[in-house]
């Protein structure tokens, strides 16, 4: 009997340590292989089929081209985005964590999530909140940061936007970009992004949203002082999807365009997402490039 005991406690014992062993084992797996480098490319998306490819498509080709070592992959944040495209096309687009799951899945342990978000709002926490359990799965995972995120970072997007817009230096004519807004306290980018144009002396460019402050109203109260009569319409948004094609850009009741026509404006809408602008691709190229480096790492 007592050998019994023995061997049974034996047999025991070895298989608690080939259970520790395994799952030992597994924690090491789910952590990746280092040397297997991915770029997921986060963004909110759009079921505007067209600009998708032509700004957040863009976007992942230049982060892409920038990095030959990483593969780079695609999620979108708006899970109503995701369901109307795969019901509407049949096409699937990841969400965060699904995408995360198959990172996981595939092996790789280092990945570098790269947001295409104007600013630190809702959907960046959320893109962060989503990714967090992953932190234990993956080997070096790290995050790079939205478009606007320091004052190197105003300082380029005010450069690209005078270059790109000849409007921003005409005497009868006022240049307004218009934002998505959020209640998020990070709606303040639109102010500070207004400060800083007319700090480098673009004093009839200005820049409102189209759900938060400062709105149409305020909007209209610059334009009166400034004593145009031409306004040329922007969005600033990276895709020129539904805000900028009905609510921006659009003829119906309502619209950004519309109401400064009411005013007496004469008005021209350019319908182009800010990710169509090889100089915002390359901003977020160099914030991949900071999140590699550390720099962009969220602590």
């Amino acid at each position: 009997m007592k050998i019994k005991k023995i061997l049974a406690a034996a047999l025991a014992g070895a298989v608690l340590t080939g259970v520790c062993a395994c799952t030992a084992n597994s924690t090491v797996e789910t952590k990746g292989d280092v040397s297997k480098q991915a770029i997921l490319v986060v963004s909110f998306g759009t079921s505007y089929n067209d600009t998708r490819e032509k700004t957040i498509g863009a976007v992942e080709k230049a982060i892409e081209a920038s990095f030959p070592d990483y593969d780079v992959r695609r999620a979108f944040t708006s899970q109503t985005i995701i369901n109307k495209l795969k019901d509407r096309d049949g096409e699937e687009i990841d969400n965060v964590t699904e995408a995360m799951d198959r990172l996981v899945s595939d092996g790789y342990g280092t990945v570098i999530v790269q947001p295409t978000h104007i600013m630190n709002g809702y959907e960046y926490d959320e893109m962060i909140e989503a990714c967090a359990p992953y932190e234990d799965k993956i080997e070096n995972l790290r995050y790079g940061k939205p478009a606007l995120s320091s004052d190197e970072d105003y300082e380029a997007v005010v450069k690209l936007l005078a270059d790109e817009t000849p409007d921003m230096t005409a005497e009868d004519t006022a240049v307004v970009f218009v934002g998505h807004g959020t209640e998020h306290f990070a709606n303040a980018a639109y102010s500070a992004l207004a400060y800083r144009l007319a700090a480098e002396g673009y004093s009839k460019t200005f820049v409102g949203t189209v759900e938060a402050y400062p709105g149409m109203d305020e909007v209209k109260a610059k334009l009166e002082n400034s004593g145009v009569s031409k306004v040329a319409l922007f969005p600033f948004m990276i895709v020129a999807g539904d805000h900028a094609s009905n609510d921006i850009c659009g003829e119906e009741e309502g619209s950004w365009y519309t109401e400064l026509k009411k005013e007496g404006y004469e008005v021209t809408a350019v319908k182009k997402g800010l990710g169509e602008y090889a100089g915002i691709q390359q901003l977020f190229v160099s914030h991949v490039e900071d999140a590699i480096n550390g720099d962009g790492e969220e602590e």
